[in-house]
């Protein structure tokens, strides 16, 4: 299935697309970063309560 481009009479070439593609994906990785982790403690913390919360007694 052709996209509403396919019969424009302007096309840009493989590099150019390129170049977009590469600059687009910097960007992503510029506005998703993974989330900080939690400081070691707090780490701890929360596993002795996943702990806890399985443990029937």
């Amino acid at each position: 299935m052709a996209g509403p481009s396919a019969n424009d009479s302007e096309q840009i070439d493989r590099r150019t697309s390129r170049s977009i593609c590469d600059a687009v994906g910097e960007r992503l990785q510029q506005s998703i970063r993974p989330e900080p982790r939690l400081p070691t403690h707090l780490e701890h913390l929360l596993d002795e309560l996943r702990r806890r919360d399985r443990d029937p007694h």
